[in-house]
């Protein structure tokens, strides 16, 4: 289990959004070293096209002066989809933590070629939400990823 408190928060995200229905797929925003914004997966929860875990985390973060961003971390539980790295890169977030990139991986390699530095922790924990999840709910998986 990781000890890395933010990616912690990011897993607590991720049960909130199991524990309420949702997919569980947490993210955290951190700005020198205080946690500015959190969110999970709320697409079931609010019948969204659009909130995956990072789009909640940004949203919940408020609107922030644009060089708050470019001193950023975001974490999340899984790698992001093409919507949330575009955020990401949009803001000029420079680093991205994830959790695990096997249950999905997004465009890391394009992440990484816009000056992104992405760490992915290979976390046994968010590898296990995810692969239960997807075991015991393969629609709704397919349609959070848009398959």
């Amino acid at each position: 289990m990781s000890t890395d408190p933010f990616l912690q928060a990011a897993i607590g995200e991720a049960r909130l959004g199991l524990e309420t229905g949702g997919i569980p797929i947490g993210s955290v925003l951190v700005i020198d070293g205080e946690i500015v914004g959190r969110g999970h997966n709320q697409r079931v929860q609010q019948g969204s096209v659009v909130l995956h875990a990072e789009m909640d985390c940004l949203e919940n973060a408020g609107r922030l002066p644009a060089a708050h961003y470019r001193e950023a971390t975001l974490y999340s539980t899984l790698s992001p989809c093409d919507m949330c790295s575009g955020a990401a890169l949009l803001y000029g977030i420079p680093h991205i933590v994830v959790g695990e990139n096997r249950s999905f991986r997004g465009p890391e390699d394009y992440v990484r070629s816009r000056g992104v530095e992405l760490t992915v922790m290979d976390n046994p924990e968010c590898i296990s939400l995810m692969e239960d999840f997807m075991a015991a709910h393969p629609d709704l998986w397919n349609e959070d990823i848009g398959e």
